[in-house]
């Protein structure tokens, strides 16, 4: 900093100021500060300026997986919605859903230095309590049934849901199959609930259910088992890519879709438009949920407060062609 004053021929505090973009410095002096950093190849030293601010500008995000479509998109648009409000992000994906590994996740977010954690939380693991943060952390969650404790932001599953089963319904079908994701992922309990009540709610029979690991090697696998079945007519898949195998199953299997099954599925990814036949599916907003993330998890750094509750985003059902009205009985 003293050369820089030095080469620009100002004082050592103005040098501060410039670095810490202070607005009351005149913009020709401001312009050879600037040179002469660059001729120096002077870089202010963010870490000092944040220890002295108290502030970071950096939020942690914890998360156990990022194979999956849905928290990879997620931390895209947190990444994107952090960048427009002037902060990075620092990623700690945890390789095991325990109290010790998310403690460890914490730990070390505490030694980077971040001013707030996100939690991209996929299994109950919150839900029943058993893991307690650390006190003193904005903590915002994602994707998780822990709204009395934490603030939590999650996409409306529930009614994603309805609407999917409702739609196959309206379309004539006596009842819907389903295709589960893994049992310890909230998403996909709580698609798998929503359908069931949907089911009962209409009076209809509910079918036994298939489960996968929401890739297309399990949807597949799923889909040639109900193939083998003489009832099934329409089915909810409870994301795109294990409907992509299980579409691929039914042809190998002689099966048309949608003449002789309809499939819904739930993501909207940007190639399910392009699948053969294009997917019926539900859409789901990735870059808002990123958005109220970040938006919520701000909100409590910059007034100091601990918030709970839960905001969902709301989904949409976008019909193409994969669905149709049930095949004639003869």
């Amino acid at each position: 900093m003293a050369d820089v004053a030095r080469v620009a021929g100002v004082s050592a505090q103005t040098v501060s100021r410039v670095s810490n973009g202070h607005p009351g410095v005149v913009e020709a002096t401001r312009s050879r500060v600037l040179e002469a950093m660059t001729e120096l190849g002077y870089r202010p030293n963010s870490a000092a300026r944040a220890l002295k601010s108290g502030s970071f500008r950096t939020i942690g995000v914890i998360l156990f997986s990022l194979a999956t479509t849905g928290n990879v998109r997620t931390l895209e648009a947190i990444a994107t919605s952090a960048a427009a409000e002037g902060y990075a992000i620092t990623v700690i994906p945890v390789a095991a859903p325990t109290q010790d590994g998310v403690h460890g996740a914490f730990t070390r977010l505490g030694e980077l230095a971040v001013d707030a954690i996100i939690l991209l939380m996929e299994v109950h693991l919150l839900d029943v309590a058993r893991v307690s943060l650390p006190p003193g952390v904005q903590v915002v969650v994602a994707d998780s049934d822990a709204g009395e404790s934490y603030a939590v932001v999650d996409t409306d599953q529930a009614d994603g849901t309805r609407q999917a089963v409702q739609h196959l319904l309206d379309l004539g079908h006596e009842t819907v199959h389903h295709l589960a994701g893994p049992a310890l992922s909230f998403a996909a309990e709580r698609r798998t609930s929503a359908w069931r009540a949907t089911l009962e709610e209409a009076g209809r029979d509910v079918p036994p259910i298939e489960r996968g690991d929401w890739s297309p090697s399990s949807g597949y696998e799923a889909g040639l088992r109900l193939a083998q079945r003489g009832d099934v007519t329409a089915v909810f898949v409870a994301n795109d890519q294990m409907a992509l195998g299980l579409v691929r199953a039914l042809h190998d299997s002689g099966k048309r879709v949608p003449q002789d099954v309809s499939v819904v599925g739930f993501d909207d990814l940007p190639e399910s438009s392009e699948f053969l036949p294009p997917l019926t599916t539900v859409h789901q907003d990735f870059a808002e949920v990123g958005r109220r993330l970040v938006e919520q998890v701000l909100r409590q750094v910059r007034e100091g407060v601990h918030e709970t509750g839960t905001r969902l985003v709301p989904t949409r059902l976008v019909p193409r062609a994969s669905t149709a009205p049930p095949p004639q009985r003869t």
